[in-house]
């Protein structure tokens, strides 16, 4: 599917990977989902399960061809996050806790106020971090070592 990309991108998202949304707008009016996956480059989200499109999949070396149904992207002011608490969708404003946190928290006519928490499949890494050194790593004795002493004047180049 070729989106073209957004004319004004969205720079502080508050809808997130794995966040219960109602689809607001289209064939999938007044439905609930789970975002499962955000496109920023387009201002898109894909719900699962909403938007379902019929596409033809030429036959190709190592899978098959047909017609499948997949999730369309949907554009991220179509959907609005539903409160934790009544169930009812709202917007989301940031708030700072006494510990200096940032949170999010439901806003808006009949909202609760409450807050909303992250996901918890935004903690799971898809690539896990690499535990041991590997070949292109540079050695802990070259990362440590002091390259310039700014009272002797050692490292600087001769400009």
């Amino acid at each position: 599917m070729g989106w073209k990309a957004a004319q004004k991108l969205i720079h502080h998202w508050k809808i997130l990977r794995g966040d219960n949304v109602m689809v607001m707008r289209g064939k999938d009016k007044g439905e609930t989902g789970v975002v499962k996956r955000v496109i920023r480059s387009q201002n898109r989200v894909i719900v699962e399960g909403k938007n379902l499109v019929k596409k033809h999949i030429k036959q190709g070396q190592g899978h098959e061809g047909g017609i499948f149904t997949v999730e369309a992207p949907l554009h991220v002011s179509n959907v609005q996050v539903l409160d934790p608490v009544t169930e009812k969708p709202c917007k989301i404003g940031i708030r700072y806790l006494e510990d200096g946190t940032k949170v999010r928290v439901s806003r808006g006519i009949g909202a609760s106020e409450s807050i909303i928490p992250r996901p918890e499949i935004l903690k799971i890494r898809t690539t896990p971090r690499p535990t041991m050194v590997g070949p292109k790593d540079t050695p802990m004795d070259l990362v440590l070592e002091k390259t310039f002493d700014s009272k002797v004047g050692k490292g600087m180049p001769n400009l």
